[in-house]
């Protein structure tokens, strides 16, 4: 059919491969529904031809009664023997015999037969035999005798009447009726099968097919406007296979532009990066020679700038560029958590009179199972979007406070980061972990959780939004394992170098 064709853009055949079998669901279909319908048919077939050999032999029952009657009806009980045959050949009947009051008397009495009839019991004739019996007499051989009981009709005081018939004839009319029902259960099922395969081709084939050529015109091109699905309007499966097709199509379109966006600023950053490196190694540089000054104020001062220059030249080095390059594998280790907040800290711009940070419910010694990088950095980001969101809210004047603490959960660290700022836009709650879409500060660009997801998911762990509203908002960061409690003289070293 023409439904079936392929597609311009169907993908063609690995070369050396044949489909014996149809491939289009439309021939499947239409396949299908005409083995279906004709299996039907063949069911009932067996049963028609069973009902057919009942009657016949029925009649033959009825036939031979009457006979009988009209035999015991004549002065003596004696006919002529022309007479009998005459009687016999017109009922197709060779003998006939009834039982009455437990006594069998043979009233028209068989020549000697060459083999012995074979007997159907038409009184107790189960299911199963009686569909068999019809195939047994069909292919049988012909020209053998059948020995037929069945209750009498018209007798008063008969048990049963008794005939013997030959097959011959009740074959040939199995054989004709076989013939004419196989012709009819074929016309039928061509029928059927035409007229059911034509409601669902309407109904579901063309629809799916309508589904996959617009699934295929997207794939060769997103931007095409004609590979977007006109909804059809049914509220059933097809419609709500359409209404996800649609909305897929959307969201991979939003996703194509932002890794465009992302692409181009990979670019970007890949330029600058060089020339970025090689500012911070001038002003690594310039501070070792301010270390040599002997300066009590500069000796003060200056280890907090070298730690943040070491980490600028780490993030140069290691630029995450969204598809030009990826971040390196975390090397965990334990890492106590209140001195690594302490270190964010300060990176993030926090510090008394202004946005404070609050540890009080995390002991020293605790630590998580992290790379101390990039626990860095995801802190750093999620400090610096608490206190960005505070200094905005007008109603704080940029004082406000960030409380963390720590749980162990199934083996797992959950750190808990939880400000007292005004909460989270609904715009920014929606795309909050998509990149330049989850920004609740204008101009911002909306990597920063973005990066600190993906530094935690390559742990192992996650980090979501707990809550969020006019009181204050709480990240949760789940890190895999949990560390025993550091020594002392370990979180004396880690305190100092933070």
């Amino acid at each position: 059919m023409a439904d079936d064709a392929p597609l311009p853009d169907a993908p063609a055949q690995p070369a050396g491969r044949r489909a014996f079998w149809p491939g289009g669901l439309s021939a499947r279909l239409l396949l299908a529904t005409a083995l279906v319908v004709v299996l039907a048919n063949l069911l009932i077939l067996p049963a028609l031809l069973a009902l057919r050999e009942q009657e016949w032999l029925s009649d033959r029952v009825v036939a031979g009664e009457l006979i009988s009657l009209g035999v015991e009806g004549v002065p003596g009980g004696k006919v002529q023997q022309r007479l009998t045959d005459k009687i016999l050949q017109a009922a197709g009947v060779v003998s006939v015999a009834i039982q009455a009051d437990g006594v069998r008397r043979l009233v028209i009495a068989a020549p000697r037969l060459p083999r012995t009839p074979y007997l159907i019991d038409l009184r107790s004739q189960d299911p199963w035999s009686a569909v068999s019996a019809p195939f047994e007499t069909i292919f049988g051989g012909g020209g053998r005798m059948v020995r037929v009981i069945d209750r009498p009709r018209y007798a008063d005081g008969g048990e049963f009447v008794e005939i013997v018939v030959p097959d011959g004839p009740l074959r040939q009319i199995l054989l004709a009726d076989l013939g004419e029902l196989s012709i009819g259960a074929l016309f039928t099922s061509a029928m059927a099968g035409a007229l059911v395969y034509l409601f669902l081709n309407l109904f579901l084939v063309r629809p799916m097919q309508r589904i996959t050529r617009a699934m295929e015109r997207f794939r060769a091109d997103p931007d095409d406007p004609a590979a977007r699905l006109a909804k059809s309007g049914r509220h059933d499966e097809i419609g709500r296979a359409e209404g996800e097709l649609d909305r897929m199509q959307t969201d991979l379109l939003a996703a194509l532009a932002s890794n465009a966006r992302l692409a181009a600023l990979g670019e970007a950053v890949a330029k600058i990066n060089h020339e970025m490196r090689n500012m911070l190694t001038s002003a690594q540089m310039a501070s070792e020679r301010l270390a040599a000054s002997g300066d009590p104020m500069v000796t003060r001062t200056l280890p907090p700038l070298e730690r943040a220059l070491d980490r600028a030249i780490r993030l140069a080095t290691n630029v995450l560029t969204f598809g030009r390059s990826e971040e390196p594998a975390p090397e965990p280790k334990a890492v106590p958590l209140r001195a690594a907040l302490e270190a964010a800290a300060d990176d993030a711009q926090l510090g008394e009179g202004r946005v404070r940070l609050a540890t009080a419910d995390i002991e020293p010694r605790e630590q998580v199972l992290a790379d101390p990088d990039h626990l860095h950095r995801i802190l750093v980001n999620l400090m610096r979007n608490a206190r960005e969101a505070i200094d905005g809210d007008k109603g704080r004047a940029g004082v406000g406070v960030i409380a963390c603490s720590l749980a162990v959960e199934d083996g797992v660290s959950v750190v808990r980061l939880s400000d007292n700022g005004p909460g989270l836009p609904e715009r920014a709650q929606t795309n909050l972990f998509q990149p330049f879409a989850g920004s609740a500060r204008r101009g911002g660009a909306g990597l920063g959780l973005t990066i600190s997801r993906e530094l935690a998911q390559a742990h192992g762990g996650d980090l979501t939004l707990a809550e969020t509203g006019p009181d204050g908002t709480v990240f949760e960061l789940r890190l895999p394992g949990a560390p025993d409690l550091a020594p002392a003289d370990a979180t004396e070293s880690a305190t100092s170098a933070a």
